[in-house]
């Protein structure tokens, strides 16, 4: 069992909220190298991170604010953003000044040292692992795969039913699961759409004459891409009124297993409910060795081969 979480996974715990608000608990916690979490609320000049602590005042040097911090390959912006934000940090020393006030230095690298050496490294490919949304960019999101650890998931990984960006999919805090599907050194590199579902899985959701719910994602010169289920869509016959992102009912004329299409007619355009990002999973494999989206009566073969 993985014991190394997102960052704010530990914070408000029995025992994380023990360790923090006492120098009785810091020391245990220091002499048995146990990983804490708290809220960093200032990065100074020197790019230090002050961290709040209920019986002391914490700091974060800058050469331990991150894993690469100290040889130049992780930029200060890893140290910078997580103002305001819960911080995983392992205790490195405690002192007192002649005036009594009392300072406790901590380590946010080691914490991340350890995680990698512990568990990141020995993930293989196609290892389903629980992340953390932590921001959007227009080519993917990048997610805490345990202590601040980055790692991104492609856009075209996000789902199988496209997208015009993260956004559409996630939101910043967000826990999900995803597959590692690739390494190059620490560097890893997940997916998801893997476990959304097969196209055989999403489309028994659906039966052809009834009208249901969808956005559209896409409009081309042949018809409209509505998405279902985020790893399914429909095309639906071209509309003068239709634009992408628009929510829609839509009436389902044929489902085609062996050609992996449904074929949709837009009933009407609706009111967008904002609804909350929700990943609708349809399995709970710790391991792929292959996944294969399309239906075996299917002449398009869609897969993901992470062996």
């Amino acid at each position: 069992m993985n014991t190394f979480k997102p960052e704010g996974c530990l914070f408000r715990t029995a025992a994380n909220q023990k360790y923090i608000s006492s120098l009785d608990g810091l020391t245990e916690a220091m002499e048995k190298g146990i990983i804490l979490e708290a809220r960093a609320s200032v990065c100074d000049n020197a790019h230090n991170l002050v961290v709040d602590l209920p019986c002391a005042e914490g700091i974060i040097h800058r050469e331990n604010g991150a894993v690469g911090i100290a040889d130049g390959s992780t930029r200060d912006i890893a140290i910078i953003s997580r103002v305001n934000k819960i911080v995983c940090f392992k205790v490195v020393q405690i002192t007192s000044s002649t005036n009594g006030k009392i300072t406790v230095e901590l380590s946010r690298a080691a914490a991340q040292r350890e995680c990698i050496a512990q568990y990141t490294d020995n993930l293989n490919l196609g290892d389903v692992i629980e992340a953390r949304i932590t921001h959007l960019e227009q080519f993917g999101c990048f997610v805490d795969i345990g202590c601040g650890i980055p790692s991104l998931i492609p856009i075209d990984s996000i789902s199988v039913s496209r997208i015009a960006h993260p956004s559409d999919r996630f939101a910043v805090g967000q826990y999900i699961r995803a597959v590692v599907r690739s390494r190059e050194g620490s560097r890893i590199c997940l997916s998801h759409k893997e476990l959304l579902g097969t196209w055989q899985e999403n489309a028994a959701l659906f039966n052809t004459g009834e009208t249901v719910s969808g956005i559209v994602r896409s409009v081309e010169n042949y018809g409209i891409f509505v998405e279902l289920a985020p790893n399914l869509a429909g095309l639906a016959e071209l509309r003068d009124d239709i634009r992408a992102g628009q929510n829609v009912s839509v009436y389902i004329k044929a489902i085609i297993p062996e050609k992996m299409k449904i074929k949709l007619v837009i009933v009407d355009v609706c009111e967008d409910f904002n609804s909350e990002s929700n990943c609708r999973y349809f399995t709970d494999t710790a391991h792929f060795d292959r996944w294969d989206y399309s239906p075996e009566c299917a002449g398009r073969k869609i897969f993901t081969d992470f062996r």
